[in-house]
């Protein structure tokens, strides 16, 4: 899976997050909201290992991922955008009132909604395509997270193997509605093949019946 964590934040209030493996990137996340200097806007990214974590604030709001450095940057910024959104146009003005995980029961499925269709659905990325690449996003320069967790504080990021096969299971959940929406799909196209054949049986048989058929009289 190519997303493996997100949250959301005002400051470093955590109001939401989500995580699809086993992994203490919760805790490195906090040490980055701590430290990301000054409160204006940024996109930034952290490296650490090969995992990357991807920050974007706006307004006041943060919302951050940890994803695999594979996944690149333009598909991580476009889901911290998408969520961005999402979380806004859901809470509104309560956002900068909310207590700490206030909304956490609710927007982590919608986390975990999101982490899974920009991880594992070809369509995000192709969309994101057709959109073009975000302009910010080619300014992004990946440092190490060193830079931003400093004093001899850094953790070190554990992930579980598990993640793989958290990502293989998104992937085989997907593939296998897929696989049971085709094959529906094809019982209906079957079913009304067949229901249409006996409508014309029936129609046939009734013409038959109700008009019955003329033999020729002999002529003596």
């Amino acid at each position: 899976m190519a997303i493996l964590y997100a949250l959301v934040a005002r400051g470093s209030v955590m109001l939401a997050e989500f995580t699809a493996a086993s992994t203490n990137a919760s805790a490195i996340a906090r040490q980055i909201l701590d430290k990301i200097p000054g409160d204006n806007d940024i996109n930034v990214s952290y490296s650490q290992d090969r995992y990357i974590f991807h920050v974007k604030r706006t307004d006041g709001l943060t919302v951050l991922c940890m994803a695999d450095e594979s996944a690149g940057r333009r598909i991580p910024f476009t889901f911290l955008e998408d969520i961005h959104q999402r979380f806004v146009r859901t809470y509104g003005r309560a956002i900068f009132s909310a207590l700490p995980y206030g909304m956490n029961d609710e927007f982590s499925r919608v986390l975990s909604q999101q982490m899974e269709y920009y991880s594992s659905d070809p369509n995000a990325d192709r969309i994101n395509r057709l959109k073009g690449e975000m302009g910010q996003v080619r300014n992004v320069m990946i440092e190490n997270i060193d830079k931003v967790l400093e004093r001899g504080d850094r953790l070190e990021l554990l992930v579980d193997k598990t993640a793989n096969m958290q990502g293989n299971t998104f992937r085989f959940r997907k593939q296998t509605r897929r696989l049971r929406n085709t094959v529906w799909w094809r019982n209906v196209k079957l079913t009304g093949a067949l229901i249409i054949l006996i409508l014309i049986i029936i129609y046939v048989v009734l013409a038959f019946v109700c008009h019955g058929i003329t033999l020729p009289t002999c002529i003596k």
